[in-house]
């Protein structure tokens, strides 16, 4: 695997970690099934793909990025799907969460 395609795999698995936090909050505590199923799925996926990036590159950067992607996509989700406040002062710091993520990216070597 190149260090760019270890990049898409890592991202691939940043999204499916909102993706998997978002169904465990439709899980309910896994007392529903089905979104306890899809968390699961998507939460094994997600792993699997981290680890999987983590062969090429270094563990620091392949977490943080993670879980910086996760936490991103948490917030948007939360904003769009649930109302959740987004105010001013929390949008920057997502700013710069992604602005960390992608000077990670772009100084990696």
């Amino acid at each position: 695997m190149t260090s760019t395609t270890a990049w898409i795999v890592l991202v691939i698995a940043g999204i499916l970690e909102f993706i998997w936090a978002t169904g465990l909050k439709y899980s309910e505590g896994f007392t529903k099934l089905w979104p306890s199923v899809f968390t699961l799925i998507t939460m094994g996926i997600s792993f699997y793909l981290l680890s999987l990036s983590m062969k090429v590159l270094p563990i620091g950067i392949s977490y943080t990025v993670w879980t910086g992607i996760g936490a991103v996509g948490a917030v948007i989700i939360g904003y769009l799907v649930f109302k959740e406040p987004l105010s001013l002062m929390k949008f920057v710091f997502l700013a710069m969460i992604i602005g960390g993520i992608l000077g990670l990216r772009f100084t990696e070597s």
